[in-house]
């Protein structure tokens, strides 16, 4: 993973107070190797891209279905943009342990426990902002684009801000999983099976199958979105916000149980 500043954050880290990094510096500290590494910028441009390729393509191919909305239609890439971020979130530090620099990051911070409290704020808080910019500039792209009256509107507020939110979320667990697995390749799959798996062996548990899909974020994404894709069969009966409160929900336990888990082990 190619870098563009010097590997030892130890200096830097520490000079920012004289002394041991807290929290605020160990976050202004984050978001400098976050800058400097080209996969996490990369990514996180690809996630923010692709709602507005994905708004522009449907709307000039005429590739929406009739009875789906504007709002759904323009976020149709929301999905993939949504898996992304799940990336982002894993290699905001499997990055840091196949580079080895893992090891300096917690000798100039040892409380690793605001190690991935910083990292958890910057991906979350970015993420949001990112990704709230992003679907809304595609709604409007596509309001533009597609034809007055052809196609149910869909009610973009409150649920932009939701759309948002399941992206932060998505990044938290990617960053949840890759603490706990450490290697990019075997966290990027886990994350994306935790993403897709519920709605595709959701059919196997016959009449629980709505609550197997549910449990997805792409599920609360997708009732958020008001597509018309989001069946209860597919996404779960659960209503659009409760779903998003139930995937953070698991989502910070599952954050707490890898910094449990992170101040236990050797780095």
């Amino acid at each position: 993973m190619t870098t563009t500043h010097a590997t030892n954050p130890a200096p830097a880290l520490t000079g920012l107070t004289g002394a041991r990094a807290g929290y605020v510096q160990a976050l202004a500290y984050e978001w400098i190797k976050f800058r400097s590494v080209r996969s996490t910028v990369w990514t996180t441009a690809a996630t923010t891209l692709l709602p507005v390729v994905g708004a522009v393509f449907v709307a000039a191919t005429g590739s929406l279905q009739r009875d789906d909305t504007v709002l759904g239609g323009s976020l149709t890439l929301a999905v993939v943009g949504q898996m992304l971020a799940a990336v982002v979130g894993v290699l905001l530090v499997t990055g840091e342990y196949s580079s080895g620099t893992i090891r300096t990051t917690f000798a100039a911070n040892p409380r690793r426990a605001t190690v991935l409290a910083a990292k958890g704020t910057l991906i979350a808080g970015l993420l949001y902002v990112l990704s709230l910019a992003s679907c809304s500039l595609a709604y409007l792209a596509g309001d533009a684009m597609l034809d007055d009256g052809t196609y149910a509107q869909g009610r973009p507020l409150p649920a932009l801000f939701g759309v948002a939110g399941s992206f932060a979320v998505a990044g938290l667990l990617g960053l949840a999983v890759g603490t706990l697995v450490r290697h990019s390749a075997g966290a990027v799959t886990t994350v994306i099976g935790l993403l897709l798996l519920p709605s595709l062996f959701g059919p196997l548990f016959g009449d629980a199958q709505r609550w197997v899909a549910g449990i997805s974020p792409t599920a609360a994404l997708e009732k958020l979105t008001q597509t018309s894709d989001a069946t209860a069969e597919t996404v779960g009966s659960l209503g659009p916000w409760p779903s998003l409160l139930l995937v953070a929900g698991y989502t910070a336990a599952l954050v707490l149980a890898a910094g449990a888990v992170l101040r236990r082990r050797d780095a």
